[in-house]
């Protein structure tokens, strides 16, 4: 917990004072009252207990009145709450190495199943785009909360060659931030990535994402906290290696510029191959490392699917995470309601015992 006025906190050392202000007025209040030649005339009239009850219902009011306190300071603390209307960018690998058979049937169509099975579980509040991405990346399906027209989208797969998980992020991103300007045109098609850096078509080195706006655009807004925007997220998974387009890795500092987390699943096993594909037999190891440094970079999780099972578990993680997510949230109001509760059991306590 942590509080937005926190110099308001010094009113709290009026608790105390009204602690020694009770006792004096108790001590002043004993010397005042009639005196009886023994206690004994009196206990039984009085009853068991009678010398606590009389202090629960000011002490009601001190901890009512330390709510108070405590709420003019303005606490916020972090707690889940349903999420608000938000974005999904689901970005799938299609390239040919997901024909291999270490994921029964194959892993293709173990990851049609399961994200499939993931969109049919999301609240209707949640809005879904698809992107698939293999040699190059295409939207497949733009953004829409219409489950029948996800689920064909799915289903269209085409496998292709390559791998360009750079390529895919970024037209996920740019799906989720229209925005944002991304020059997709040009980046994926208009220059040549080398050692994961831009090598524009003159020879000359670019510069990163945020530093070239478009022609025409206002100068890049600055970066934000990383994984502060509340309104979407991307999810890319991925069986292979980077074979061509954009580094990932440099494409998630962006992301991460612009607070957008993206979560990233490595699927398959480490001796998965496809076997006589054209003619030849090759392995198809998925490359986690660039992975989990795309979903760290960008302040997200990282999850690894070895089957169908693990795959399909990962997916419902996530959609318990996009229902309720947890934020910083002022409980003022929260506060102020527990301090008039306090209030009225107090007083009704001390009419019930004291008739007063």
């Amino acid at each position: 917990m942590h509080f937005i006025w926190p110099e308001l906190l010094w009113l709290l050392l009026l608790i105390p004072l009204l602690v020694v202000g009770y006792i004096w007025a108790l001590r002043r209040k004993r010397t005042a009252v009639v005196r009886y030649s023994s206690l004994d005339l009196i206990r039984p009239a009085l009853g068991p207990g009678h010398r606590i009850r009389r202090h629960i219902p000011p002490a009601l009011l001190l901890c009512a009145l330390t709510l108070v306190l405590l709420g003019t300071a303005r606490p916020s603390a972090r707690i889940s709450l349903p999420a608000d209307y938000l974005t999904l960018v689901l970005a799938m690998d299609v390239s040919r190495s997901m024909l291999a058979e270490d994921v029964p049937p194959s892993r293709i169509v173990a990851a049609q199943q399961a994200a499939k099975a993931f969109l049919q579980e999301l609240p209707g509040h949640v809005r879904v785009a698809v992107v698939s991405f293999a040699g190059n990346a295409q939207l497949v399906q733009g953004v829409t909360d219409q489950k029948d027209e996800l689920l064909a989208a799915i289903d269209s797969f085409q496998l292709q060659r390559g791998t360009a998980t750079g390529s895919g992020l970024l037209v996920a991103l740019n799906t989720l931030l229209p925005e944002s300007a991304i020059d997709l045109e040009s980046v994926l098609y208009g220059a040549e990535f080398k050692a994961g850096s831009l090598v524009q078509g003159g020879g000359q080195a670019g510069r990163s994402l945020d530093q070239r706006p478009a022609p025409g655009a206002a100068e890049p807004a600055k970066p934000v906290p990383v994984g502060s925007y509340t309104a979407g997220a991307v999810i890319l998974l991925s069986d292979g290696r980077r074979t061509t387009g954009p580094d990932p890795v440099e494409v998630a500092k962006w992301a991460a510029s612009k607070g957008v987390r993206v979560y990233t699943v490595a699927f398959g096993t480490p001796n998965g191959f496809i076997p006589g594909f054209e003619g030849f037999s090759f392995y198809a190891k998925v490359d986690e490392e660039a992975l989990q440094k795309v979903a760290e970079t960008t302040g997200a999780e990282f999850f690894r699917a070895t089957n169908a099972s693990d795959l399909a578990t990962i997916y419902q993680h996530l959609s318990s995470k996009f229902t309720l997510e947890r934020r910083d949230t002022e409980i003022t109001a929260l506060l102020a309601a527990l301090a008039g509760v306090l209030v009225l059991l107090a007083l009704g306590l001390s009419m019930r015992w004291f008739r007063r």
